[in-house]
């Protein structure tokens, strides 16, 4: 389980107002779930991916389309 990154109360509620799935970006880190797709977010290609993922909440798949793979 990733440990969710800190925001404050008014940025989380509109990052939840966004986001696709219904557990919002601090349920979904928790769940190990992807904030965006909803897909499985346990496996990331780096530590840097699992740092953003703390951030985002966006798995490695959302990540390398959001980012790109570099």
């Amino acid at each position: 389980m990733a440990t969710p990154s800190k925001k404050s109360e008014g940025l989380e509620r509109f990052i939840d107002s966004i986001t696709p799935n219904s557990l919002g970006r601090r349920g979904s880190i928790v769940a190990n779930k992807c904030s965006w797709c909803g897909g499985d977010a346990s496996v990331f290609r780096n530590e840097k991916s699992r740092r953003e993922y703390a951030i985002s909440g966006f798995c490695q798949e959302c990540q390398d389309k959001t980012f790109g793979k570099d």
